[in-house]
């Protein structure tokens, strides 16, 4: 399919080719539903009872809020857990083969979550063995824009050979091995949990996930690693702060989750752009985020 400039395009899924790597993105919610490098399929299948995502893109916030709503202006407005993007159809603004631009703008639906003019895009970049996304989001309105961003892709796991505890997250720097323990609700408590992880290793097996996920917040490091026996999977971001591991037990996958913010913390009962580690957008003011999936042979 020839670039059509800003011409829209009326698809449901769009396919990237570049040599021996495919991808493959979903206009719904602008999702990235396969990445296969020499026909090995990476990320997760969306096999059902385990979860019925692959790579969903957050926002406007990241985590669960309480009681599902949020507060605006003293409004209290229903969200859903990350946000509504990953359940809204997202237009093509652009696509060569190699790349699609995708973008989300408020309408009358949003504004009855969310009451704030914003652009939200998302570019797909496949490489011969990497796939790169980047967010941006814009502020056309008046008034400041808060906001919180993710990107949520679920890896195969295994996905190169070996059983699942063949298998470890190694981060690029050290983090606390002790996480924040979630509440029923979703919610982020003040108590701690210690995980397995020891200098710079979390080892992985069907208990690793048996308390929910495993969030990393203001950590130092700017990539993980998902290693197997024979290759690993890289991700990197860049303008996150934070890093979230989750699955389900008993299921064959793995999501490393990149966040600019993350749910309400457990006594959290004030306005969402006053919600902690929130980004803020003046009017006409755009920010960008990153994020680099790669594929490591060994």
């Amino acid at each position: 399919m020839e670039n059509r400039g800003s011409e829209r395009l009326n698809v449901d899924v769009v396919e990237l080719i570049n040599g021996a790597a495919s991808a493959r993105i979903s206009t719904l919610g602008a999702e990235a539903v396969e990445w296969c490098v020499g026909g090995r399929d990476l990320l997760w299948g969306r096999e059902t009872p385990h979860w019925d995502r692959t790579a969903p893109v957050l926002f406007p916030c990241v985590g669960w809020c309480r009681d599902g709503r949020v507060t605006i202006a003293g409004e209290a407005y229903a969200m859903h857990v990350h946000g509504f993007a990953p359940s809204i159809r997202f237009e093509v603004v652009s696509h060569d083969g190699v790349s699609v631009l995708l973008e989300l703008a408020d309408s009358a639906a949003t504004r009855m979550h969310y009451p704030f003019s914003f652009r939200l895009r998302v570019r797909y970049t496949l490489e011969v063995k990497a796939l790169r996304v980047d967010l941006e989001v814009a502020n056309p309105g008046a008034g400041p824009l808060p906001y919180a961003c993710g990107f949520h892709p679920g890896f195969a796991w295994p996905f190169a050979g070996g059983a699942q505890n063949d298998y470890r997250i190694v981060f690029a720097a050290n983090e606390d091995a002790y996480v924040p323990v979630i509440t029923r609700d979703g919610l982020i408590s003040y108590s701690r949990r210690e995980t397995a992880l020891h200098e710079r290793t979390l080892p992985l097996d069907h208990t690793t996930f048996s308390h929910e996920a495993l969030c990393f917040l203001d950590a130092q490091s700017r990539y993980v690693t998902f290693e197997g026996p024979q290759a690993a999977i890289q991700v990197e971001a860049n303008g996150f702060r934070h890093w979230a591991l989750w699955s389900r037990p008993g299921a064959p996958f793995v999501c490393i989750e990149a966040w600019t913010g993350h749910g309400d913390p457990e006594d959290f009962n004030g306005e969402f752009g006053d919600k902690p580690s929130m980004e803020h957008l003046s009017p006409g003011e755009a920010r960008r985020h990153g994020i680099v999936l790669r594929w490591l042979a060994r």
